[in-house]
């Protein structure tokens, strides 16, 4: 029994979220779907980091265990077939083989996410990016963005109805960045909590109109409550925009 990597990216407009559900379709069951035509035999995956629906993804890992000799030479055939079978909306960037206790979960040492945002309208970018056609201090927003560093617990910014066992999260980076008419959120961390990021720039954004101030911002942190955060950022805005591992797990 060997045990692969296989990363993936998709647009995830169509689908419920990254983890298989009961009827509904995701990226993962689409994934399986795939793998099973292609070797004939089926292939349970486990997620590095579940996004929720409607949420894209740059860089996504599985692993699975496969019983069957997948020839290290044969690879690149079938990551070809395998993006024939898939959706035009979820495409295989790589498969790579692991030592056989390695988890594309456990074993992330960091996932970045990137929140993008278009402040005049723009119909090409709808399905990629928030509108938000509103006057922003920039400055403020890195002021906010940069306080998040000195905290670790972010409750306030789980959704509600959340399974964990900790809301304890190390971010290591926090910035908000201009590209012309276009303004980005960069963040990165050990781990997330479900709605963090939507949560975090919902929050961030009511500073920078002046909606909040930066002590109460601090405020909403420090109160381990999400009354006040704003969740209300859409999905199609985020992007999971890479996971981390040392490289020393893939053989």
């Amino acid at each position: 029994m060997k045990r692969y990597f296989i990363e993936v990216a998709y647009n995830g407009a169509a689908y419920a979220g990254f983890q298989i559900q009961q009827n509904a379709n995701t990226i993962q069951a689409e994934v399986e779907k795939a793998l099973l035509i292609y070797f004939r035999t089926s292939v349970p995956l486990t997620g590095s980091s579940r996004t929720d629906a409607g949420v894209h993804a740059l860089q996504n890992f599985f692993h699975f265990d496969a019983s069957f000799q997948i020839d290290i030479n044969l690879i690149p055939k079938a990551i070809y077939h395998l993006n024939a079978i898939l959706p035009n909306d979820i495409v295989v960037k790589s498969i790579k083989q692991t030592n056989s206790n390695a988890h594309a979960r456990f074993d992330a040492l960091y996932r970045s996410y990137q929140y993008n945002i278009h402040l005049t309208k723009n119909p090409f970018k709808d399905q990629t990016s928030f509108y938000y056609p509103f006057k922003l201090d920039i400055a403020l927003l890195n002021q906010a963005a940069e306080v998040l560093k000195d905290y670790s617990d972010f409750q306030s910014f789980s959704k509600k109805n959340t399974q964990v066992f900790t809301y304890n999260c190390t971010l290591t980076k926090s910035v908000w960045a201009t590209q012309l008419h276009d303004l980005v959120y960069n963040v990165q961390g050990n781990r997330f909590l479900r709605g963090m990021v939507r949560g975090l720039v919902g929050t961030m954004l009511k500073v920078g109109r002046g909606k909040y101030s930066l002590n109460e911002f601090k405020n909403i942190i420090e109160s381990k409550s999400p009354t006040k955060t704003d969740f209300s950022t859409p999905s199609h805005g985020l992007f999971l925009k890479e996971v981390g591992y040392n490289d020393d797990i893939f053989l």
